[in-house]
């Protein structure tokens, strides 16, 4: 595991501080939730975009042949939907494990409507932490993800899954719609 951040998630927050604590999640938290939760609600950030840009060494790929997983990048003026849970502080031995590759938490706005907002927390792997890979093109990008597979499964069923349930919601994100059609053309040559 090239970057364990467990125990430096443990020291950040003072969960006891938060009187609701509030999860963000961006990639397959939108479509696929692990834990207990109390309520769900659909929500942005802002100033942040995701990005295929962090290695998975854990979940996704190995660590001889990583796969590729989200990240969020700074960018002005930029909004980023996701799913916000609601949930207790005891969920997080689990999240700070599944995330330990190089994920740390960070407190950010949430906002379910232009209205209504809370601070929350979400797991960013910077440029940083050992895992991540950076920007490459989106072929470069598809074709790592179509054949990397990890003990959580297919690379590529992260990404086709997300792009799917950005679709469910009516979101649009250029990078992960641009990286799934170079996917597609790739599976396509696989099967010809």
């Amino acid at each position: 595991m090239p970057h364990d951040t467990q125990k430096l998630n443990k020291q950040r927050q003072d969960l006891t501080q938060f009187s609701e604590i509030w999860l963000f999640g961006y990639g397959s938290l939108i479509y696929k939730v692990d834990f207990p939760f109390i309520t769900s609600r659909p929500a942005t950030i802002k100033h942040w975009e995701r990005r295929f840009w962090q290695g998975s060494h854990d979940h996704r790929g190995t660590p001889e042949a990583p796969g590729r997983v989200l990240t969020l990048v700074p960018k002005p003026e930029s909004e980023c939907f996701g799913m916000a849970y609601q949930v207790t502080d005891d969920v997080f031995e689990h999240l700070d494990h599944r995330e330990k590759n190089g994920y740390l938490r960070h407190e950010v706005e949430i906002f379910f409507t232009s209205e209504e907002q809370t601070v929350g927390l979400v797991y960013i792997g910077d440029e940083h932490n050992e895992a991540f890979l950076g920007p490459e093109s989106a072929t470069t990008i598809a074709q790592q993800i179509l054949e990397s597979r990890g003990p959580s499964g297919e690379n590529r069923d992260y990404l086709l899954n997300l792009a799917n349930a950005l679709r469910d919601h009516n979101v649009y994100d250029a990078h992960v719609f641009e990286i799934e059609a170079e996917l597609k053309k790739l599976i396509r040559l696989e099967w010809s």
